[in-house]
């Protein structure tokens, strides 16, 4: 074999181990870096910091759903349907100060007031609404807010 051949292998040989051993020394040296984390916390402590806030997260959204889940039960008892028309039911006399409302939750329970004036007396009615009926009898005034109440739920 060829004497310079040879250095030249050896050369190359010991490039190559030298390389690899700066290489090993730069990614031993990252990674204890790595390890030993910030402001002297080591990467376990940092885990189990995160499991920590995870399980706090996990509680946390389990209590806005609960607390969404009784909202939105409330909800469904507060107005949803509210509607107003004013009409004159005597065609001889007055104006339009007669009214009716319709005033419905969103599981179409409520009440219809109306109220009928003339010039000698007011009368106030109130009929109680469940699910979007009512047992007494309706005027058409009364029908009509009370439909258009159930609109504006839909």
């Amino acid at each position: 074999m060829n004497p310079s051949l040879e250095i030249s292998f050896f050369v190359l040989t010991g490039i190559i181990i030298l390389s690899g051993i700066v290489w090993a020394w730069k990614t031993e040296k990252r990674l204890r870096r790595f390890f030993a984390g910030k402001r002297g916390r080591d990467l376990e402590e940092a885990v189990a910091g995160l499991e920590s806030n995870i399980s706090e997260l996990k509680k946390a959204k389990e209590k806005i759903e609960k607390e969404l889940l009784e909202i939105n039960q409330k909800l469904k008892k507060s107005i949803r349907g509210l509607h107003t028309i004013r009409f004159n039911p005597f065609a001889d006399q007055g104006s339009n100060q007669s009214f009716a409302i319709g005033i419905l939750n969103e599981e179409g329970d409520g009440v219809v007031l109306s109220s009928l004036y003339s010039r000698e007396r007011m009368s106030v009615f109130a009929k109680p609404i469940k699910g979007g009926k009512s047992e007494y009898e309706l005027t058409k005034e009364e029908k009509e807010v009370l439909w258009n109440s159930q609109k504006k739920i839909e």
